[in-house]
């Protein structure tokens, strides 16, 4: 598929007249031929909603804002974490504990005090994403961490007919393309299913370099003015690789697929499903819309308190621990380390203990929900730590880091 010339989203305003201030504030623009007066004016009759406040979502919300675009809505129900720091420059230190839409919102009108701010402190979800999308923004920028939330944001995107920006990150690598355009291809087309449960671990898990989000949300927000100005070529049908350790930036063309569930003649699918579901996820309860497995439904747990007061018997459990090395230097509880990705293939390592309660714990619970199930189907008598580092850190000692 060749390059595709943009073409301004249907649903946009043609222009909003600019005050005054905003002549001189957006002065840089009204002297490029591609955007000029008329082309601010249309920004300014903009609208694009952003999903997640966090690494892709505090530079698109920066650079959107600066830029003039009307309305911004934000999609997120996290509060600001010490960890966030390093990445989401949206919000500093005093910021730490607070709502992220709250701190976000402070920020922005700073930034530029003629936009329109507007909130959903929520998860978006297949019951809300169509009445949050609807025909009440022109385009989408996608800064979720989290396949479930990526599938639902494309799909309601399809279906409501709104262009989808979309941009990951991990470790030192990063993707951006735009989906859902009337003749481009979706994130489906792309990437019809999902990876299994567990084998592309989060951010969390896998880290991420902090400027790298940076790189990408302020290309997410450069394809968004493409789009709404109708100006360039963006990246419809093309997507982008960046690797920033090699300094190495990439584009792959990328074809709509005739038979896609979604976005082809005939779709398969024409209303929202269960994404976690979708993505092999029982359920889905943390901030952001990132989906986690929830344990105590699938195995058995043991509370980091209930642990602690029996970790020092003579006939304690054994502790395995199924994060990776470099999770372990910088905090761990003791106990043996095997990574989850190793477990199945080092299983006789666990021999001696077969007849021992082994507690399995990671950093949250979710890979160590994973781990129990695997230990109990080869005959082990596993129990998940519930809550993992984190809740040993709340409930059991504070002096252990979260991260």
């Amino acid at each position: 598929m060749p390059p595709q010339t943009a073409v301004p989203p249907q649903n946009s305003t043609t222009h909003a007249e600019l005050s005054t201030d905003e002549l001189q504030r957006y002065s840089r623009h009204l002297t490029l031929p591609d955007v000029g007066r008329e082309g601010q004016e249309t920004l300014k009759a903009s609208s694009v909603l952003i999903v997640g406040a966090g690494g892709l979502g505090s530079p698109l919300a920066t650079y959107l804002a600066a830029a003039g675009v009307g309305r911004l809505g934000l999609v997120d129900f996290d509060r600001v974490e010490e960890s966030n720091l390093q990445r989401q420059v949206l919000f500093g230190q005093g910021d730490v504990g607070r709502p992220k839409l709250e701190a976000a919102e402070e920020r922005l009108r700073e930034i530029n005090p003629h936009v329109e701010i507007e909130r959903y402190e929520t998860r978006l979800t297949s019951d809300n994403a169509l009445d949050v999308i609807g025909d009440s923004y022109d385009l989408v920028a996608d800064g979720t961490d989290n396949f479930p939330t990526r599938y639902l944001v494309n799909d309601a995107c399809v279906m409501a007919g709104v262009p989808n920006v979309y941009g990951s990150i991990f470790r030192f690598e990063g993707q951006v393309s735009v989906f859902a355009t009337e003749n481009g291809p979706c994130y489906r087309c792309a990437y019809e299913e999902p990876p299994p449960p567990g084998l592309v671990p989060s951010c969390a898990e896998g880290g991420v370099l902090g400027v790298l989000p940076g790189l990408v949300g302020s290309m997410q927000a450069t394809e968004a003015i493409k789009v709404l100005l109708g100006i360039g070529e963006p990246l419809v049908g093309r997507l982008l690789l960046m690797d920033a350790l090699g300094a190495d930036f990439r584009t792959l063309t990328l074809n709509k697929n005739p038979d896609c569930p979604v976005c082809s003649d005939g779709p398969e699918q024409t209303e929202l499903i269960d994404y976690e579901a979708f993505c092999g996820l029982p359920s889905s309860d943390s901030p952001n819309g990132q989906a986690v497995s929830n344990a105590s439904d699938d195995v058995p747990e043991i509370s980091a308190g209930d642990y602690a007061a029996r970790r020092d018997d003579e006939d304690g459990p054994f502790l395995l621990d199924v994060r990776e090395p470099h999770e372990y230097e910088i905090t761990n509880l003791g106990g043996a380390l095997i990574p989850l990705g190793e477990l199945e293939e080092r299983l006789g390592e666990l021999d001696a203990h077969k007849g021992e309660e082994i507690v399995v714990h990671c950093r949250t619970g979710g890979r160590s929900a994973e781990a129990t199930k695997l230990l109990r189907e080869k005959g082990f008598d596993a129990k998940n730590l519930a809550g993992g580092v984190h809740a040993w850190s709340d409930e059991v000692d504070p002096n252990v880091p979260k991260y």
